[in-house]
Parts: structure tokens; C-alpha cells; sequence
């Protein structure tokens, strides 16, 4: 298998998904990258709200990307193809995250008035560098949200999906996303949270050569 020329991407760009899997699983296994580079973003976003580094991050995609294509014939187009391939992420980074003691979630379901205060981490003197930029302090802020929010808030206030997505996603109903995300917006400040829309869509980038390397670190392991 090799990598897909962008001339030759773009002429795929037109093409849903579905269409594209299909045309994966038919035989045209190089089209396996337009799907990557299409959902990269949200599968980066994904990986670090749980692993909270971006060097596991990156390696949770590939991962998330080889089960994916391991298991393509068995997407059947009952959920969204972005909503079954952010499952296998999330499932790939929880039992990381899991495995290692680095994750906890919080039970939300029961009745608590009380505002969900961020956990208080030690000083990152990386962010500390860029604490006059709003974007760092957002995201720093969201690294601080208890297990089990900062998914939630991630997915539909940073990557922008639906309550409905989000849901279907992270295996929760629709009532569990509106409360974990309304407790989540509430732990961030409410002065940070009025101007995160301003800047939440820059979060979390996933700029170009980071997904040419993921894009080749896939093809290389599964050939």
C-alpha cells in the first residue's frame, strides 16, 4: 500500500465516507487515506482529552486507525462512519488511560448542585511560556476537567459535534452529555468559558506534517 498523492486526493474529496469505505473494502485500499486525513482533527481531539499527551495521542490514531481498517467490513452505515471511527479511538485511549491508572471517572449521574472544581496540576512551564495566549490557557483549563467531562467537552464544544453524536460516540445517552457538559462549561470559569467560542475551533490543531507522519505510520503498519 502506498500513500495517495494530494493531486490524486483530490479528486476523492467529493465522496462521502460511506462511499469511500466502500471503495476501501472493494479493493482500493490507498483511499484508507483520505478518511485518515479527513477525521484526523477529531481523532486527535478524541485521544488527548483522555490521554492528555500528545505523543500517546498520536500513537492511540494509528492504533485507533489500524483496528479500523483491520475491521472496515464489519461498518455496516448504522452510526455515522466519524462516530464508529472516534469509538474505536476512544475505546483504544480509555483502556490505555485505564491500564495505567492515569484515568477515573467521576460519577455524575447523581444529583450534586456542587460546581465540579478542575483538579490543580503542577505548573507546565511549556504553557507558562504562552500564558498571555488565551488559546493555551483554554487548553490548559480542559486538561484540568475531571475524567468523564473533559471528553464530553471536547467533542462538542472544541470539535463541535451534536449532542446526538456526542452521545453516540462515548456510549452515554443525550441527558448524560448535557450534564456532564453543563458541569464541565461551569468548572472552566465563567469568564474563560464566555470567550472558549472565540477560540475553541483553534484548540487542539492538528497541523499538516503531524498528519503526514500519522498518515505514514499507519500505511507503514498495516502495509
Amino acid at each position: 500500500m502506498h500513500v495517495v498523492s494530494g493531486a490524486v486526493l483530490d479528486r476523492w474529496t467529493a465522496l462521502t465516507d460511506e462511499q469511500i469505505v466502500a471503495r476501501v473494502v472493494g479493493g482500493q485500499t490507498a483511499l484508507f487515506e483520505v478518511l485518515m486525513r479527513r477525521h484526523n482533527e477529531r481523532i486527535y481531539r478524541a485521544a488527548r482529552s483522555i490521554i492528555r499527551d500528545e505523543v500517546e495521542a498520536e500513537d492511540v490514531m494509528q492504533q485507533a486507525y489500524v483496528n479500523a481498517y483491520a475491521h472496515l467490513r464489519q461498518f455496516d452505515g448504522r452510526a455515522k462512519f466519524s462516530t464508529w471511527l472516534t469509538r474505536i479511538a476512544i475505546h483504544e485511549a480509555l483502556g490505555r488511560a485505564r491500564k495505567r491508572g492515569r484515568y477515573e471517572s467521576v460519577d455524575f449521574n447523581q444529583e450534586d448542585s456542587s460546581v465540579v472544581r478542575p483538579q490543580i496540576t503542577s505548573p507546565d512551564p511549556e504553557r507558562e511560556a504562552f500564558a498571555g495566549e488565551l488559546r493555551t490557557l483554554l487548553e490548559s483549563a480542559i486538561d484540568t476537567l475531571p475524567d468523564g467531562l473533559r471528553e464530553v467537552f471536547m467533542l462538542r464544544d472544541v470539535d463541535g459535534l451534536s449532542t446526538a453524536d456526542t452521545a453516540a460516540c462515548l456510549t452515554v445517552s443525550e441527558d448524560v452529555v448535557k450534564t456532564r457538559l453543563s458541569r464541565a462549561r461551569a468548572s472552566l470559569r465563567r469568564d474563560l468559558t464566555a470567550r472558549a467560542g472565540l477560540v475553541a475551533a483553534e484548540t487542539f490543531r492538528f497541523p499538516q506534517p503531524r498528519c503526514d507522519r500519522v498518515v505514514a505510520a499507519v500505511f507503514a503498519r498495516i502495509g
